[in-house]
């Protein structure tokens, strides 16, 4: 390796160098060693002298240990050994789970050299016999100690380490001084190796959001089998060491929940203190605000925008509407400008026509024929366009009489011709128009099938029977029509409901002429006999107002007092038809029977009817 050159020295080459070349060592011995060292570890060459110092360096450590004097140690119980401090033991309750093993070795070293019973005994002091010496509790700190697993369980329920959470009082009046050191002394229990600090108030939003989301995530490595109430290994069976496992990994998880739960307590608490947090809630607030402020007003210029787009559209659509109205309304006065000429001219050329046809006396011998002429010459002035009323003027300026004449008769009859095909074209279109109409009146009235009046009834009181919502209505109508009609004709749903849809268009003159037959006819039926002289039967009794045959029809609330009465009386109670007459006032025993027979029928003519379309839709 060349040296520095030193200040005011050159450097100069004197001869050329060869190109070096690449050469494969292989270590071997002891150098091979270190190489197996530094390739698993993944470190430098420098790491085995980086070894030797930190080795020295706990050497000097250790050489400068000062071992604390534990006062209650000859007073401590043997059987009581899980409740000591183990480190105070040792004389390292300064260090506790700082200590690293070569203190605990020494430290323990000294104590045996000091306390053991042999030295003891050598110097004249009185030893207890046995286990129950306080020597036992040396030897089981060291035991808890030395082991990774036993002292990492100690270290769990360290006697010495604080477990309360800052108060909100506390947390509010100076949150980093009283927090800082709080989660510094949980941060032992972690399982990762940077733990990020709590920081202040000049944190930026990412590393306290790093912070809390380390601590909401917390990975902890305290476990408490250290508080185990049984020891498995003084169980006596398989089953009893079972059971102990058991008791014991609950009795540890109740524990390892509630040391979680204070951890989330601890942090839930700072999150809610953090004077960061506030203030990064409010400028999120702030930027918010300003962000719908922003599109606030974005919007609104979009709208006014559109609003000025709309404007001009509206207003170039209002100058084009003028200019197309203006160019409309010159178009329509030029229109009327050369209409008028031309209705000048045609007047001028029909009183050209009828001077002419006058001054020739209208080509006629005598007046019944000078008549027909002017009337047959008014019709050519009536039909005839201008330009074939101006050539026939020409015609007639420039011919004779006899010439004229035969010009006239020939307009006159292609005028009548024109006239005559017309009027067969109107007629062809009013026949056609009639034979249209009928057909449809026909196809609408339910075909080919005729309709009378008692029909026409039976569809009305069917329709009343069945309202709206009755499962397959129509087909039931139907039904119920063909059971029920004498006409003797077959109906079907679409029959009956073209013809409902026809009842339903008529005017309601013809409504009324129908219900005026349908009156008519039930008078008829239930006329009322007067009573004369001839046909009174003395010896006849009448229990109600009327007489067989001469019954009202039942009102509204007849019906409903009648329906009532039939639930209250039962078939059981005796006179059972008397009791229902005296509840329905105006009508007779007698009457109560028929007008319930009237319903029984009725009810199974609409059972029957429906009976019969659920069958058919089955099949």
């Amino acid at each position: 390796m060349l040296k520095e050159a030193l200040e005011g020295q050159v450097t100069a080459v004197c001869n050329a160098i060869t190109a070096s070349v690449q050469f494969q060592v292989e270590p071997v011995g002891r150098w091979f060693e270190a190489f197996l060292k530094r390739r698993t570890r993944n470190v430098s060459a420098s790491f085995r002298e980086l070894e030797e110092e930190k080795e020295l360096s706990e050497e000097s450590e250790d050489e400068d240990l000062q071992l604390e004097e534990y006062p209650m140690l000859k007073t401590l119980d043997p059987k009581d050994w899980k409740n000591q401090d183990h480190y105070a033991v040792f004389g390292l309750g300064h260090l506790r789970y700082k200590a690293t093993q070569k203190q605990i070795k020494a430290a323990h070293k000294a104590m045996v050299l000091k306390h053991h019973p042999d030295k003891r005994k050598a110097a004249g002091e009185k030893i207890v016999e046995g286990d129950n010496d306080y020597f036992t509790c040396i030897t089981k700190a060291y035991e808890i100690l030395s082991d990774p697993v036993k002292r990492r369980a100690f270290d769990s329920v360290d006697p010495t380490f604080d477990n309360a959470i800052p108060s909100k009082s506390e947390g509010k009046e100076n949150f980093f001084k009283v927090y800082a050191p709080v989660f510094e002394r949980n941060a032992r229990w972690t399982n990762k190796k940077h733990v990020p600090n709590l920081g202040d108030m000049s944190a930026s939003f990412e590393e306290v959001d790093a912070f809390y989301s380390f601590w909401y995530n917390f990975d902890s490595w305290r476990e408490f089998s250290y508080l185990d109430e049984e020891e498995k290994e003084k169980a006596e069976c398989r089953d009893e060491r079972r059971w102990i496992e058991k008791q014991n990994r609950g009795a540890r998880a109740q524990r390892k929940k509630e040391e979680m739960n204070r951890i989330r307590t601890l942090v839930d608490t700072a999150y809610s203190f953090d004077p960061r947090i506030k203030k990064f809630k409010d400028d999120e607030k702030a930027r918010k605000e300003a962000e719908k402020k922003a599109k606030v007003d974005a919007k609104r210029k979009e709208q006014e925008e559109k609003e000025r787009a709309r404007q001009a559209e509206l207003e170039a659509a209002r100058l084009a509407k003028e200019k197309e109205e203006e160019e409309a309304k010159q178009v329509a006065m030029q229109a009327k400008k050369e209409k008028e000429i031309q209705k000048k001219a045609s007047k001028k050329e029909r009183q050209k026509l009828r001077t002419t046809c006058k001054n020739w006396n209208y080509f006629a011998d005598n007046e019944a024929e000078s008549v027909k002429m002017m009337e047959e010459v008014e019709k050519l002035c009536d039909r005839l366009e201008l330009l074939s009323m101006q050539s026939l003027n020409e015609v007639l300026a420039s011919s004779t009489k006899e010439e004229s004449k035969i010009a006239v008769e020939k307009m006159i009859q292609e005028v009548n011709a024109q006239l005559l095909k017309e009027k067969e074209e109107a007629e062809a279109r009013a026949r056609q128009s009639s034979k249209s109409s009928e057909q449809s009146s026909s196809g609408a009235g339910g075909g080919s099938k005729t309709w009378n009046e008692d029909d026409l009834q039976l569809l009305i009181k069917a329709v009343n029977l069945f309202p709206a919502g009755t499962n397959a209505r129509w087909e039931v109508i139907a039904n119920y029509m063909n059971l029920h009609s004498t006409s003797g004709i077959r109906r079907n749903a679409k029959d009956v409901i073209n013809k409902a849809k026809n009842l339903q268009k008529l005017d309601p003159i013809q409504k009324d002429e129908i219900n005026k037959k349908a009156f008519e006819k039930f008078k008829k039926e239930h006329s009322v006999v007067p009573p004369t002289v001839d046909n009174a039967v003395p010896s006849e009794r009448f229990e109600g107002s009327s007489a067989d045959g001469t019954a009202s029809p039942w009102t509204t609330e007849e019906q409903k007092l009648l329906e009532q009465a039939l639930k209250t009386f039962p078939v059981s109670t005796p006179e059972r038809w008397e009791k229902i007459a005296g509840v329905v006032p105006g009508r007779s025993k007698k009457d109560c029977m028929k007008r319930y027979k009237e319903l029984v029928e009725m009810v199974k003519a609409k059972k029957a009817a429906q009976e019969h379309v659920s069958t058919k839709s089955k099949k």
